[in-house]
């Protein structure tokens, strides 16, 4: 058993990592009407369409959603986990590009090198808008 969940791991792994990102939409509207109203009130926040942008031409939605644990933690999770402080911004942002482990379980966080540090910013601070 140990060997498949290796296996799994290790393979999605290499396909978050793969050196020609996978042309990704925009997630799906939400379908709930308090979701809903929500996205609607922050579509109009430069930070939220910009991070959402970001987010749905990387390869984040492989591994993350944004209400539901998936291999990584819910973004709702992480805003409600971190303020938006210029301080946590920057150390999140130093995550997506360095890769992490250990805060939100053992199955580490791929580096994301490619990504700059003004776009890795702008991914947290769109993340850090879906606070609850």
């Amino acid at each position: 058993m140990k060997k498949i969940i290796v296996l799994l791991l290790a393979t999605a792994s290499i396909a978050a990592c793969s050196s020609e990102p996978e042309k990704k939409e925009a997630p799906a509207p939400a379908t709930d009407a308090v979701s809903a109203a929500s996205a609607n009130d922050l579509s109009s926040n430069p930070d939220y369409s910009k991070g959402l942008a970001l987010v749905g031409k990387s390869d984040c939605l492989t591994c993350h959603k944004i209400s539901d644990k998936l291999i990584g933690p819910a973004y709702k999770d992480v805003a409600a986990k971190y303020d938006a402080t210029e301080e946590n911004i920057a150390m999140l942002a130093g995550k997506i590009i360095k890769g992490g482990k250990g805060v939100w379980g053992e199955i580490p966080m791929t580096p994301h090198p490619q990504i700059s540090e003004a776009d890795a910013k702008q991914m947290v601070k769109y993340i850090m808008l879906l606070k609850k």
